[in-house]
């Protein structure tokens, strides 16, 4: 009877043991109210990630304009935080240990991550060849009229034109009346007939009485053969060497 008494206090006692224990292991949960801003500036960073590693899960901070950068997450003693933002170094934050109170409260002030990035150059295109193409391809809105003008402006086009193009009354005038004057249809040669000088005896003997009299070499007839007029001399050119 009396080694019954005693397992029976053994086993109470266990019991409360146990369960004194179990409420000492046993942590309450704290509501972690904060903000997140730029380290810099004063500017807040809504949408922050927020995760607590130890829990498995996360949150984001507030994206509404009333309180932009504003989390409320619970977390227990010892918890470490961390902080994530695109363009800002990662931050970490553990909540103390021994805090037994119900809510935490924390400025979080993150560091920015200035890094250098590669140049990055987009093009519409696959490669760059083909981009090159479709620019030197490219037609401007005025471009009608630039390949008139450089049709118009061509040298080959011009010299095309100017043998195509007849004379005008003018012209015509002036080509007719210089035949008429100093051509082959002159009107003083029209009533005459064609001799042909080897043929004709006087001439022979002016030629040999010339030669006998030295006048060939006093005359240059270089110089009268130059003044005789051309074929197409015109009218004004003919007075001009005679004055």
């Amino acid at each position: 009877m009396r080694y019954r008494i005693i397992m029976l206090l053994i086993v109470l006692l266990g019991c409360l043991g146990g369960k004194e224990a179990a409420a000492q292991g046993q942590q309450k949960a704290i509501i972690f109210n904060g903000i997140v801003v730029a380290g810099s500036s004063t500017e807040r960073l809504p949408g922050t990630y927020i995760f607590i590693p130890k829990a498995g899960k996360g949150t984001l901070a507030s994206s509404s304009v009333l309180n932009p950068g504003h989390f409320s997450i619970p977390v227990f003693p010892g918890d470490s935080i961390v902080f994530s933002y695109v363009g800002f170094k990662t931050q970490y934050h553990v909540i103390p240990r021994n805090y037994n109170a119900e809510t935490y409260s924390a400025i979080i002030a993150m560091r920015e991550d200035v890094q250098m990035l590669a140049e990055v150059r987009v093009y519409p295109y696959a490669t760059e060849e083909d981009f090159k193409k479709a620019f030197l391809e490219l037609k401007l809105p005025d471009q009608a009229e630039r390949d008139a003008l450089a049709r118009s402006t061509d040298p080959d086009y011009i010299n095309r034109l100017a043998a195509q193009t007849p004379n005008n009354a003018q012209t015509n005038f002036r080509y007719t009346m210089d035949q008429q004057l100093f051509g082959r249809e002159s009107a003083a040669n029209k009533g005459f007939a064609t001799t042909f000088p080897f043929l004709n005896p006087f001439a022979w003997a002016n030629f040999i009485k010339s030669v006998q009299n030295g006048d060939l070499k006093q005359k240059d007839w270089r110089k009268e053969l130059n003044q005789t007029p051309r074929e197409n001399m015109t009218r004004q050119d003919f007075m001009r060497n005679k004055e």
